[in-house]
């Protein structure tokens, strides 16, 4: 079902990406969602999102059209609850085959790839920090199709750590006020997440159900690439908070946990489909449209000796970074499937950290390569092949892999353990 935001009426001289419904601030219809029970249901169910996902993605970039579809048939086919873990109804499918289904979605269209991605770094977070109540509630509500987003950071503040929203007592529940940006899949959401400082000083995380008084959330994410992720404004206006849907996630620094490398694994997933989109393009554009140089001496650019060499080396790029992908999607299953200390964290955040450079590095070097190999006829509009570069280029900034160079080395040469945070 086709979402009543992609109609909305715009003034002509207004921005695509400014909203304009009350829509924005309701509830989105629920779609049943399917129980999947195996690595190869989920990934037979990501082939077939991403058949229909590719088949609009490079319109609905041009346009900034929301993926609602394509969004609805993710939570529809089980792929929204395929990490949750068995002894609360969920499948419990394993981290690399997370990372595989990520991977092939993001292939396809990185923006749906992305728009869930939120869901499971916050199940991650329920999992190590939510009380056995909570965790049963909204398990349940994931396996029954509901999606959950965050509020993301705050702009304008010291670093991504600094909080400003703060949660204050009112009678028996709470209020939160703040303004949060970069919220990535919070207007496709049934209920949306927000960190903020309670009353003694501790990190906390609500869970608002989508529609609560003075929740608003603003389609005005304007960003070059990545644009249909609606990765923009949330405003909380004193929002009313139920004890029970507050998570105290400042307990989880206190231990040992793979949360951030198990939200890394999934951010590195997401930039190895965009590299492997820009790299098939390529391909096909050099074989089918692309002309060859002059002094080439040949009469298809695709036996071009140069241009034969750096798809070669393009090649080899990708698939090490895929095989550090499956290698870290490995190496976190085997930490989880034992206790969990701080070798064992570090373990993890390393393997994903290693993958997440090499994804970072050949995403963005495939989409200029695109371009550089496929000639300048490939910069036409029509083509809209300089998304590639834009989603890779916009998603990598998430977090740098200068400082992942930094932990690995530390961590390999000192046997220093890196930071404890989403973000290794």
């Amino acid at each position: 079902m086709t979402s009543p935001l992609l109609s909305q009426s715009r003034h002509p001289d207004q921005p695509e990406f400014e909203a304009t419904s009350s829509d924005l601030d309701s509830r989105p219809p629920l779609t049943p969602a399917r129980l999947l029970q195996s690595d190869g249901e989920a990934l037979e169910a990501a082939r077939v999102l991403a058949r229909q996902a590719l088949a609009g993605a490079a319109q609905r970039d041009r346009l900034r059209q929301l993926p609602w579809d394509e969004v609805d048939l993710f939570s529809a086919s089980g792929l929204g609850g395929i990490g949750i873990p068995r002894a609360y109804g969920g499948p419990g499918l394993s981290f690399g085959t997370v990372a595989e289904v990520f991977r092939l979605v993001s292939a396809a269209d990185p923006s749906v790839g992305q728009i869930p991605q939120n869901q499971f770094g916050i199940l991650g977070l329920l999992e190590g920090s939510a009380t056995r109540e909570q965790k049963e509630r909204f398990y349940k509500a994931v396996l029954r199709g509901e999606r959950i987003a965050n509020a993301g950071p705050e702009r304008d503040t010291r670093h991504t750590l600094d909080v400003r929203a703060r949660l204050v007592r009112d009678g028996d529940g709470y209020r939160l006020s703040g303004e949060k940006f970069y919220s990535t899949g919070a207007l496709f959401a049934h209920w949306i997440t927000a960190k903020a400082i309670d009353d003694k000083g501790r990190l906390v995380m609500a869970l608002i159900p989508r529609g609560a008084p003075g929740l608003r959330i603003l389609n005005d994410w304007s960003g070059f690439g990545q644009r249909t992720t609606a990765s923009g404004t949330v405003l909380l206006d004193r929002v009313p908070v139920a004890a029970e849907n507050l998570v105290d996630v400042w307990r989880l620094a206190e231990k040992p946990n793979i949360q951030g490398a198990a939200s890394q694994l999934i951010q590195a997933a997401i930039d190895a489909g965009i590299a492997r989109a820009a790299l098939d393009d390529a391909i096909a554009f050099v074989r089918q449209r692309a002309r060859p140089w002059i002094d080439a001496n040949v009469e298809r650019a695709a036996d071009d000796p140069y241009v034969i060499a750096e798809i070669g080396r393009l090649q080899i790029d990708l698939h090490a970074a895929e095989a550090l992908l499956r290698r870290a999607g490995r190496v976190l299953d085997q930490v989880n499937a034992a206790p969990i200390d701080a070798d064992s964290a570090a373990r993890a955040s390393i393997a994903v950290a290693e993958a997440k450079v090499l994804t970072t590095e050949i995403s963005v070097l495939a989409g200029e390569k695109l371009l550089e190999l496929a000639g300048s006829r490939a910069t036409l509009a029509e083509f809209n092949l300089d998304r590639h570069w834009r989603n890779a280029r916009t998603h990598t900034l998430h977090d740098p892999v200068r400082w992942k160079y930094h932990a690995i080395g530390n961590y390999h040469l000192n046997g220093a353990k890196p930071a404890r945070h989403s973000w290794i």
